[in-house]
């Protein structure tokens, strides 16, 4: 989208804005908290999607798998009454839908059920305290955290989308830079993701080094889809079997770059005729079902497809298609050397 010079103005007073603040943190007048134990913050620069979640979902269960109790702290972007507390999960099960706790938060407590608990608090220090007390949480993964200065962390990781890097390359809200690409220097480590889907990542890597002042380790990722499941008015079928999707298929989303989505589903090799896209984290409806299977079946679409965080806000409804979640896994590229470094930033902190 291309966005208005006229907005350069608004973009100097935001970027004044956003130095002032970090100089702030920096000089030990504003604090940072500690949550009484490892927190290992997954964040970016950019709004929109960046395909941050999965690597959530990825250092969540590497957590999980040391040992210790892990607990997903976040926002909970589009839920209803956005600042209070909401338990999604407690690790044990399900307590809140998409609609109370937001459709990444339900998402990762269904993946990560019996892995990690998830809470979604606007105060991620109030949250993680909380969470020590009544859940018992050990360890802390900060979701949509680059930002969220108040908690201390003790390993910062950054993901940068291949396919749109720096969103624009101008700050809010010219751009979709959250802050300026130097920030980088405060990254221990960068994810480069959706690297597939890049004609060459190789000068984005070599970007990376140079705005984090080679401070940052870089490693780049992608997703493969793992299973095809039908959507029933229930939610997913109760088979966990990937099943064959009728050709042609029309694609819908509401994703912060939907684009990414649909050249994954063409790289799957599907016929795909229809490419419907919602705003991020959009509440779905009865009439837009409608609308979906109007246009899917007006271009000759004959079942569709849709993400997993879609699919948990479309529970309840009857598709008007045979509906199908691509179900996705993340593939890192040297996935065992992000593990040491997230392992080592828990241990320091649990051996300390």
């Amino acid at each position: 989208m291309k966005l208005s010079p006229a907005l350069a103005p608004l973009s100097l007073a935001y970027g004044a804005a956003v130095r002032s603040r970090l100089a702030l943190y920096r000089r030990g007048l504003l604090a940072s908290h500690e949550a009484g134990g490892p927190v290992v913050s997954v964040g970016n620069l950019t709004t929109g999607g960046t395909g941050k979640t999965p690597l959530v979902e990825w250092v969540a269960r590497l957590v999980a798998g040391e040992g210790l109790k892990a607990c997903v702290l976040t926002r909970g972007y589009g839920r209803a009454k956005g600042r209070a507390r909401v338990i999604v999960s407690d690790g044990r099960g399900l307590l809140a839908d998409a609609r109370e706790g937001g459709d990444e938060p339900r998402m990762l407590a269904e993946r990560l059920l019996g892995r990690a608990s998830v809470v979604c608090d606007a105060d991620r220090v109030a949250a993680a305290r909380w969470a020590r007390e009544v859940l018992g949480a050990e360890a802390f993964i900060l979701d949509d955290g680059f930002q969220h200065l108040r908690l201390r962390r003790d390993l910062d990781i950054v993901t940068v989308d291949a396919t749109a890097p720096w969103g624009g390359g101008h700050l809010l809200p010219r751009g979709r830079l959250r802050e300026p690409r130097e920030a980088l220097r405060r990254a221990d480590c960068v994810v480069i993701t959706r690297a597939d889907l890049a004609p060459d990542s190789a000068p984005l890597r070599e970007e990376v080094r140079r705005l984090s002042g080679g401070r940052a380790a870089v490693f780049a990722s992608r997703v493969k889809t793992v299973a095809l499941l039908e959507l029933s008015p229930a939610g997913r079928s109760a088979s966990s079997e990937s099943q064959s999707v009728p050709q042609p298929v029309g694609a819908f989303c509401g994703l912060g770059n939907p684009r990414a989505f649909f050249e994954h589903v063409r790289r799957d090799g599907h016929d795909l005729r229809l490419e419907l896209t919602f705003p991020d984290h959009h509440p779905y409806t009865r009439e837009d079902l409608e609308r979906v299977g109007r246009e899917a079946e007006r271009r000759g679409a004959r079942s569709l497809l849709t993400t997993a965080k879609d699919a948990v806000k479309l529970r309840g409804f009857e598709p008007p298609l045979p509906c199908f979640v691509v179900e996705t896994e993340l593939v890192l590229e040297e996935a065992g050397a992000l593990a040491a470094l997230v392992r080592a930033a828990v241990a320091r902190r649990v051996g300390g």
